[in-house]
């Protein structure tokens, strides 16, 4: 058995600290307690994903409708 400590917030739980990886299909319970998670309890990933979107929100630049496609593991001669 395995027990994940995170938050459920807008129909989706995230994990504090490492990403949950659960490998087939398998019988679970969650308990959902009455006290909420403070602002403090924020994983450092998800400050990132918040400030970075802030930061795209926040710029006056023009975003393209479409991005070129990249191929990371193309090897190339520098």
């Amino acid at each position: 058995m395995q027990a994940y400590e995170g938050f459920f917030e807008n129909g989706r739980f995230t994990p504090i600290g490492q990403p949950v990886s659960v490998k087939g299909r398998r019988r679970a319970v969650m308990t959902v307690f009455d006290d909420t998670m403070s602002s403090q309890a924020e994983t450092l990933q998800a400050k990132a994903w918040r400030e970075f979107f802030e930061a795209v929100n926040a710029s006056d630049e023009a975003m393209p409708e479409t991005f070129e496609r990249v191929n990371f593991t193309r090897e190339i001669n520098l």
